[in-house]
């Protein structure tokens, strides 16, 4: 069963600083992850009345099924990337692993 990663961004201490990191370094390391065959990024609407989104940013890699995840997350180029994630998350992360259902 195909298996996705998402990464739930919370709204970042900094949004310039965010965008500036995740557009230079974030993005090109999850896409080099091993046995990733999707890479789907997602910026969250502002609320029309100004107050705080629910997340900031979600980012999904997905992959053949949860060995593949599995095995990904456990690779130097998985090491290379999540340092960078906490960097990012200034307002807080979560990371969830899942199956895709039709």
């Amino acid at each position: 069963m195909p298996t996705k990663i998402t990464f739930i961004f919370d709204n970042p201490a900094d949004p310039a600083a965010f965008e500036a990191s995740y557009a230079e370094g974030f993005v090109a390391a999850a896409k080099a992850i091993p046995g990733v065959v999707r890479f789907e990024a997602s910026k969250v609407w502002p609320k029309e009345d100004g107050s705080a989104t629910p997340a900031y940013r979600l980012v999904d890699l997905y992959f053949d099924d949860y060995d593949a995840a599995s095995a990904a997350v456990a690779t130097a180029e998985a090491g290379a990337l999540f340092p960078k994630v906490f960097e990012l998350a200034t307002g807080g992360i979560r990371i969830v692993f899942a199956d895709i259902e039709d």
